[in-house]
């Protein structure tokens, strides 16, 4: 059941737009094709609607921009990063990325089923009726899972350098955060990596920020400007910062959980940094436990 309407727009437009898609799927199916080269080809296409080989003649800054070798991510610059998969996935970031600022990554008609095509190359799973609405930032992408019919909304980061699982029907609002990493608040090189999971139709809603690490039960939510730093169990919704369960669903009883988050296998935190091979110990106190409060300025 779906609150939405079905629109269409001029079948030939549709008709031109399919077979655009239709032919960039066959290419990246082909392990021939150069990703690189068909990254910049189609960005000449779609954003200056010509040759990348005459763009570079006329437009050298403009060309060099498209092609994924001449620019860099974040990610490239991480030590956890498997250098060997980003480089595979990466044209298909930019790409992604990219487009997303036209037209083309503007309209739902073209935007959505491009993205969809484009998870299938760059995520480790992903299942059907992917849905992802334009402006949203990967770490990444090769440790994406996704399975059926997942909705990821615009603007929305998924920092999936630990990890990130989004399972059947999961929603995932406006601007959300997702989180796979975390720093030392001693070190800040020191960096641990935790997966982080997303139930069979959880919710989180706008603005809420998940952590490395937490897992959101199957059917639970998460409540707008919410910060998630543990887990939530099924049917529960979460609210506040930091967020705490104080509602649950009015559910039938149920007892086949794909993600429960109390039964829930944890994989061991990865290190990062190899200057930081250990566990990171606890390294706060609370206000006035076992230290000198040190209080600045004037009365």
């Amino acid at each position: 059941m779906t609150w939405l309407v079905p629109i269409s727009i001029d079948s030939d437009a549709q008709s031109a737009f399919d077979q655009f898609l239709s032919e960039l799927e066959r290419r990246l199916s082909d392990p021939a094709t150069d990703r690189n080269e068909l990254c910049r080809e189609v960005l000449a296409q779609v954003m200056y609607g010509r040759e990348y080989a005459e763009l570079l003649a006329q437009m050298p800054i403009a060309a060099l921009n498209l092609d994924p070798r001449h620019v860099t991510f974040e990610a490239e610059y991480y030590m956890a990063t498997d250098q060997e998969k980003f480089a595979r996935v990466k044209p298909l970031l930019w790409l992604w990325k990219t487009l997303d600022q036209t037209p083309f990554g503007q309209n739902p008609v073209t935007g959505i089923p491009l993205r969809r095509i484009l998870a299938g190359h760059i995520f480790k799973k992903v299942g059907k009726n992917f849905k992802c609405w334009q402006n949203v930032e990967f770490s990444v992408g090769y440790n994406m899972e996704v399975g059926d019919d997942v909705v990821v909304h615009r603007h929305v980061l998924l920092d999936d350098i630990g990890g990130i699982e989004l399972h059947d029907g999961a929603s995932v609002s406006d601007y959300v955060n997702i989180y796979s990493h975390t720093h030392s608040v001693l070190d800040g090189p020191d960096v641990t990596l935790r997966k982080t999971v997303i139930g069979r139709g959880a919710r989180l809603t706008y603005h809420s920020t998940i952590l490395a690490g937490s897992v959101v039960s199957d059917d639970a939510m998460l409540a707008t400007h919410a910060l998630l730093r543990d887990d939530i169990p099924p049917h529960g919704i979460a609210m506040g910062l930091p967020a705490k369960v104080t509602r649950y669903k009015l559910r039938p009883s149920q007892t086949d959980y794909r993600v429960n988050a109390a039964e829930w296998p944890r994989e061991a935190d990865r290190k990062a940094n190899p200057e930081f091979p250990d566990p990171t110990p606890n390294q706060t106190r609370k206000p006035g436990e076992g230290g000198e409060d040190v209080v600045t300025g004037e009365g």
